[in-house]
């Protein structure tokens, strides 16, 4: 009898667990240099705010503001990109330029067009036909 209620628990229960969703990148670079030129920060919102995380954090100096979306937010780019698309100081790179794109991110995110990566939803039911 205990067994049932306990199942019947935990079965109500998987009614109010969300689906966890992760994403793969997958594919390679083309070194086009469209990320390094057209990219976003998820804490910065104004210039002041740039200006500050750049006092706080002086690699970023190699950051300015480029402009703003349609939706109004900052879109940055790296002084060092070539106009070939490529990284003048790339031995000296950051540690965010080495590890870009991550390749299992947990939030939806979109790459430039173009790009010679891609992501993909990856869902539990995906996992289960395995």
């Amino acid at each position: 009898m205990i067994s049932f209620f306990k199942s019947l628990y935990f079965e109500i229960l998987s009614y109010f667990v969300s689906e966890k969703i992760e994403y793969e990148i997958t594919g390679e670079c083309k070194k086009c240099g469209k990320c390094c030129n057209y990219m976003y920060s998820f804490d910065t919102y104004t210039p002041e705010e740039f200006k500050i995380m750049q006092f706080l954090f002086p690699a970023y100096r190699r950051f300015y503001i480029k402009g703003r979306d349609n939706e109004g937010n900052l879109i940055f780019a790296c002084k060092y990109v070539t106009k070939d698309g490529l990284c003048s100081v790339y031995d000296k790179r950051l540690a965010m330029c080495k590890k870009y794109p991550m390749k299992k991110i947990s939030y939806p995110a979109q790459l430039h067009e173009g790009c010679g990566y891609t992501v993909e939803k990856k869902l539990f039911t995906d996992y289960l036909k395995k």
